[in-house]
C-alpha cells in the first residue's frame, strides 16, 4: 500500500509530502516573521500581573464553543479571587490558518507577556514558533487537539508544551475495531492534511498496519487540504466524491477532519449518492464529539454514519451548572447557531483552563514553574481512562450502541467504581453490541461495502460439456431462459455467498470449446468463466485461475478383458491343497473327541451320524445339540476361534483373487498406437489436442465424442476401443457404467485440477481468497 501524501486538488499538483512539508515551513517562517514584526509596533504591552493567551480558530464550531468555556472558567476564577490580582483572558483567532497559529503564539509571548498559553496548537506549531523567541521555551503551551503527538516526536525544545488529547493510536484501534468488527475487506480512508499527518506519515502506517489485524486492507486514499485554503470548497470536495464514486468501495474512513470539512463531505457524498444503501461511513472523535452542538441540518446529511466519541459523565452537579452558564452565553453571543449544548471539547477546555487559573493562583510570582501534565490528574475529565462511545447517527440526533476501550474492546455496559471509569467485565451481550445498526439508505443489514451499481460481471459457462453432472444449462420454453445447474455452479455460487460484498455477475452459455472460451476471457470478451475447466500450462499462460476445487488428472478407460475369473472351482484357490487336507482332518478330529466324550451322557450325539451332522452345522454356528461335559466345552471353544479366523480368510482370500483377475482389454497407450486403435474423447475439451501433441497420437485415430451416455455404444460398435477423460469426469463415468464391464487402465497423467477462470481483478483475487477460507481446494 502507499503512504504518498501527494494530491491533486484545484490544481495543486502532485507533490512528494518531504516537498509539502519543506514549503509548508518556509511560508510559515515569512508569514510568522512578518506577522511579529507588525506585533511589534502595533499591539501594546499587556498590563496585567495575571494573564493566560488562547489560540482558537473562531470559524470553526469547536473554536467558538472553546472560546465560551474558556471565558466561564475566567469569570468563575475571577469572581472567587479573594486579592485584587485578576486573571486576564486573551484570545487570539487563527482562522484555521497554521501560519496565524505561530503568529499568534509569538504575539502572545513577546508582546502580550502571557504566563501560558492554551488552545488548538500542534506541537510542530509550537516548535517552529520556538525558533523565533526563546520565550516560548519557558511558557507552558497547554495543546486542545482533538489527538496528542506522539511522544517520540516531541521536541526537548518544549520542556513546557503540554497535550491534553488522547493517543492517536487509540483513535486508529478504535477504527480498525470497528472495521474488523464488521468484516470490511477494503476501505477507503480520507483525512484532511495539516501539520499532524504532514509531520508524522508514520500515522498511516500505523492505520495500515492496525487494519491488517483485523483483515482489512487500504483500497484508496483521498486527501483534502485545510478548508481554508480552499477557493471553492464545495466544489473541490464534489469532485473529489465523485472520483471516489466511480470506483467499487463504499467503506469511508474520516480519519482525520474538522467538522466543516466533515459535514460538507457528507453533504455532498448525500447530492452524488454515496450515502445509498450499502455505503459505510465512520466518523473520528473530533466530529463525533460536537454533534451535540451541530445544527439538524448536519444530522440530516449524516443519517446512519458510525462514530465514536470520548467517554464522559453529564450527570453531575457540576456539569450542569457549567451547561446552564454554557448554553446561556453562547446563545447571546452566537445567535446564528441553532444548538447551544456543550460537546465534549468544550469541557475539556473548561477543565484545563480552571487548572491553568488554579496553579497561576498557587504561584506567589504568576509563573508556571509547576504547571504540568501531573496538573490535571485529579481534575475533572481530562485525564480520564481512555474509552470510547461507539454511536450511530439516526433520527434528530445519535444514539450510543457501545463502549470501546483498548483494553477490554467493545461492551454494553459502563460502571462506576472508585470515582475510575472502568467496562463491565461480566458483560453477557459484549458479542451482541452492533445488533442492530442503521446504515445510509435506512438499512439495518450489515453493507457488503461494496459497490451495487457496478456494471454485472458476464461470466461464461459452458453449456455443451460432456458431463452435465458439473455444468448442466437447460432453456425454458417458454421464455427461452437458461437454468444452469451442476457441482461446479454450486461451488461458485456458495464462495460468492463468502464474498464481503455483493457480486453482480450473469451467466453466459458458450457453445464453444474451453480453448475458446478461455481466449474470450482473455480478450477481456467475458469477464470469467465457470465450469469443469482443467489447469493447464498453455492456458495459464493466457488467463489466471482460482484455487482448484478438484484434483484433476487424465485417465484411459476400456473395456474389461474376459478372464478365469467366471471358473466353477476357482473359490478352491483361495487355500493350497494341504490347507485344505489340514483343515478338514483338524475338523473331523475336533469332532469326534467331542463324540466320545459326550456321548455317555448327551443323547443327541451318541450316534455316528449325530456326530457327523454336528461337525456340518458347527461351520455355520448353526448346531442345537447342547454340549453337556466341560472337557467338551473345553476342546470346542478354541476350535470356534479357529474356525471364524478361517472363514474370514477365505472370503478375503476369494475377493482378492476375483479383483485380481479383472484385466482391462488394453494394458497401455503404448499398445493403442501399435495397432492404431481408435480412440474417444471430449471434442470440446483440451483432451484432443493433449493427445495429439503430448501422447503422440495420430488425429485420424481420435473420435470425438460430446456426450457421456455416447461412449458405451461407441464400444460396443468398436468405433474405439479407449475413452480418455480427465480425473473427475472418469469418475463419473465409472461410477455410472462400471457394471457394464468398463474399467480405468493404463498411466494417469497428473494435471493441476478444475478452477475457475478469471481475468477481472474483482473476480480472481476475491476467489482465491474464499475458496481457501471454504477450503473447497
Amino acid at each position: 500500500m502507499s503512504l504518498s501524501l501527494s494530491m491533486d486538488i484545484s490544481g495543486m499538483g502532485r507533490n512528494s509530502s518531504l516537498q509539502l512539508i519543506i514549503c509548508f515551513s518556509i511560508v510559515s517562517y515569512l508569514l510568522a516573521w512578518s506577522r511579529v514584526q507588525t506585533s511589534h509596533c502595533l499591539v501594546p504591552k499587556s498590563c496585567t500581573n495575571m494573564s493566560i493567551g488562547a489560540v482558537l480558530d473562531l470559524a470553526s464550531l469547536m473554536g467558538k464553543q472553546q472560546k465560551i468555556a474558556m471565558e466561564i472558567a475566567v469569570e468563575e476564577f475571577n469572581i472567587n479571587q479573594v486579592s485584587s490580582s485578576k486573571m486576564d483572558l486573551q484570545i487570539k483567532d487563527s482562522h484555521g490558518n497554521s501560519a496565524q497559529v505561530i503568529a499568534s503564539v509569538m504575539d502572545l509571548s513577546q508582546c502580550n507577556q502571557v504566563q501560558a498559553i492554551i488552545g488548538t496548537i500542534r506541537h510542530n506549531e509550537a516548535t517552529l514558533a520556538s525558533e523565533f523567541s526563546d520565550t516560548i521555551n519557558t511558557i507552558p503551551i497547554m495543546s486542545l487537539t482533538s489527538f496528542s503527538a506522539r511522544p517520540e516526536l516531541l521536541s526537548p525544545r518544549l520542556p513546557h508544551f503540554i497535550q491534553l488529547g488522547d493517543d492517536i493510536s487509540l483513535h486508529i484501534q478504535c477504527i480498525s475495531a470497528i472495521v474488523g468488527e464488521f468484516g470490511w475487506k477494503k476501505v477507503t480512508v480520507i483525512y484532511e492534511l495539516n501539520n499532524d499527518f504532514s509531520s508524522d506519515p508514520g500515522i498511516l502506517l500505523s492505520l495500515s498496519y492496525s487494519l491488517k489485524l483485523v483483515g482489512s486492507d487500504i483500497d484508496n486514499h483521498l486527501v483534502f487540504p485545510s478548508l481554508s485554503t480552499l477557493p471553492d470548497p464545495k466544489t473541490t470536495i464534489e469532485n473529489e466524491l465523485n472520483k471516489l464514486k466511480r470506483m467499487s468501495n463504499r467503506v469511508y474512513l474520516i480519519v482525520h477532519s474538522s467538522l466543516e470539512l466533515a459535514s460538507m463531505l457528507c453533504e455532498k457524498a448525500k447530492q452524488i449518492g454515496l450515502m445509498e444503501k450499502g455505503s459505510v461511513w465512520i466518523i473520528p472523535n473530533e466530529v463525533a464529539g460536537l454533534l451535540d452542538s451541530v445544527n439538524s441540518s448536519v444530522i440530516f446529511n449524516m443519517q446512519g454514519v458510525v462514530g465514536f466519541k470520548t467517554h464522559f459523565i453529564e450527570k453531575s452537579g457540576a456539569f450542569r451548572q457549567f451547561k446552564f452558564k454554557f448554553q446561556r452565553k453562547f446563545a447571546l453571543e452566537y445567535p446564528e447557531e441553532d444548538n447551544i449544548n456543550p460537546s465534549i471539547f468544550a469541557l475539556q477546555t473548561y477543565d484545563a483552563t480552571k487548572a491553568i487559573a488554579k496553579a497561576a493562583n498557587k504561584s506567589s510570582q504568576g509563573k508556571f514553574e509547576r504547571l504540568s501534565g501531573k496538573t490535571f490528574s485529579k481534575n475533572g475529565q481530562l485525564l480520564q481512562s481512555p474509552t470510547f462511545n461507539i454511536i450511530n447517527v439516526i433520527g434528530k440526533s445519535y444514539r450510543e450502541m457501545a463502549f470501546w476501550s483498548p483494553a477490554l474492546g467493545f461492551s454494553k455496559n459502563i460502571v462506576s467504581h472508585n470515582k475510575v471509569m472502568e467496562i463491565s467485565t461480566n458483560n453477557d451481550d459484549s458479542n451482541g453490541v452492533f445488533k442492530t445498526v442503521y446504515w445510509p439508505g435506512e438499512s439495518q443489514s450489515v453493507p457488503k461495502g461494496h459497490n451495487n451499481e457496478e456494471r454485472t460481471l458476464k461470466i461464461a459457462i459452458p453449456s455443451n460439456g460432456a458431463f452435465t453432472q458439473f455444468v448442466n444449462v437447460e432453456y425454458d420454453q417458454g421464455n427461452n431462459e437458461p437454468t444452469v445447474t451442476g457441482f461446479s455452479i454450486s461451488i461458485f455460487e456458495a464462495a460468492v455467498k463468502r464474498l464481503p460484498y455483493i457480486l453482480n455477475y450473469t451467466f453466459f452459455p458458450f457453445n464453444g470449446s474451453y480453448d475458446e472460451m478461455v481466449d474470450h476471457v482473455y480478450n477481456k470478451t467475458l469477464d470469467a468463466a465457470v465450469g469443469d475447466t482443467s489447469i493447464v500450462a498453455y492456458r495459464y499462460h493466457l488467463v489466471e485461475f482460482s484455487q482448484p476445487y478438484i484434483e484433476s488428472g487424465l485417465h484411459m478407460v476400456v473395456t474389461e478383458q474376459p478372464a478365469k475369473s467366471k471358473e466353477t472351482w476357482m473359490f478352491l484357490a483361495a487355500f493350497t491343497k494341504e490347507m485344505w487336507l489340514m483343515m478338514t482332518a483338524m475338523h473331523v478330529f475336533v469332532g469326534f473327541v467331542i463324540w466320545l466324550i459326550e456321548r455317555e451322557v448327551n443323547e443327541d450325539l451318541r450316534g455316528f451320524g449325530s456326530m457327523l451332522w454336528f461337525l456340518v452345522t458347527v461351520l455355520f454356528y448353526a448346531h442345537r445339540e447342547p454340549i453337556r461335559r466341560p472337557l467338551a466345552q473345553v476342546v470346542l471353544t478354541p476350535w470356534l476361534f479357529a474356525i471364524f479366523i478361517v472363514t474370514n480368510s477365505f472370503t478375503a482370500s476369494l475377493t482378492s483373487i476375483t479383483i485380481s483377475q479383472v484385466k482391462p482389454s488394453v494394458l497401455d497407450i503404448q499398445t493403442l498406437k501399435e495397432r492404431n486403435s481408435p480412440i474417444g474423447c471430449d471434442g470440446n475439451s483440451f483432451i484432443v489436442k493433449y493427445l495429439t501433441v503430448v501422447l503422440k497420437f495420430k488425429p485420424e485415430n481420435i473420435r470425438k465424442i460430446n456426450s457421456m451416455s455416447d461412449y458405451p455404444a461407441a464400444f460396443d460398435n468398436k468405433e474405439i476401443e479407449a475413452a480418455f477423460f480427465v480425473a473427475p469426469h472418469a469418475k463419473v463415468f465409472l461410477a455410472k457404467y462400471s457394471c457394464k464391464g468398463f474399467i480405468k487402465a493404463g498411466n494417469t497423467y497428473r494435471l493441476g485440477g478444475f478452477g475457475f477462470v478469471g481475468f477481472s481483478p474483482l473476480t480472481v483475487t476475491e476467489f482465491l481468497t474464499c475458496l481457501v477460507e471454504v477450503k473447497l481446494g
